[in-house]
């Protein structure tokens, strides 16, 4: 039987963020090719919340065309550095670099989430948080790449924040939802005009 509520995510980290807010749903991901989408949007010169959002719509959706009757969630985020979008890193040496351009610099989250059923995007929504990198030795990235390994690959910044990565920063503004990539509280916020959890 399929659960009123869908993630369109196979990410530990927002369904554990779904599960703490005590919501009951189904996890599914979805069938989309995220660089085939990306590409031409980056060509064309959009902007890293718009990325975010259309990535997130595409998700919604595709996993919506396959179960009609849920409310399906759909989320993105990207990261940016002035006009600069960054992608997961795929080797520790693109890690190396990403922190190492981060360094001493503040940077941006853009995470965007959009509801859909019956195949439409019915909502969508995009917050922001804004994490000031401490000045970092090549040295001591070094370091602590060796001691975190393979995570660094799975994470657009080449961080985990809610881990060691932690220890990277000077200052951050944003809410957690916001930084791990699923703003908690506009979703809870729909849910709730929705009917679909208690207000």
């Amino acid at each position: 039987m399929t659960a009123p509520l869908i993630l369109a995510s196979s990410s530990p980290f927002r369904r554990m963020l779904m599960e703490n807010a005590g919501l009951h749903f189904q996890s599914v991901a979805a069938n989309i090719d995220e660089r085939a989408i990306e590409a031409p949007l980056e060509r064309d010169g959009a902007g890293p919340d718009a990325v975010a959002l259309v990535l997130a719509k595409a998700k919604a959706k595709e996993v919506s065309d396959r179960f009609p009757t849920s409310l399906v969630i759909g989320s993105d985020q990207t990261m940016s550095l002035g006009s600069q979008v960054f992608h997961k890193p795929k080797t520790m040496t693109d890690a190396e670099n990403h922190l190492q351009t981060l360094s001493g610099k503040t940077h941006r989250l853009n995470s965007a989430i959009a509801l859909a059923r019956g195949g439409d995007v019915i909502w969508e929504h995009v917050s922001h948080a804004r994490l000031t990198m401490r000045p970092l030795s090549r040295e001591f990235i070094h370091r602590h790449l060796g001691r975190v390994g393979d995570k660094a690959l799975s994470s657009v910044g080449a961080y985990q924040l809610e881990a060691e990565g932690i220890q990277l920063f000077s200052k951050i503004d944003g809410d957690y939802f916001t930084i791990v990539g699923l703003p908690m509280l506009p979703l809870l916020q729909q849910l709730r005009e929705l009917g679909v959890i208690d207000g």
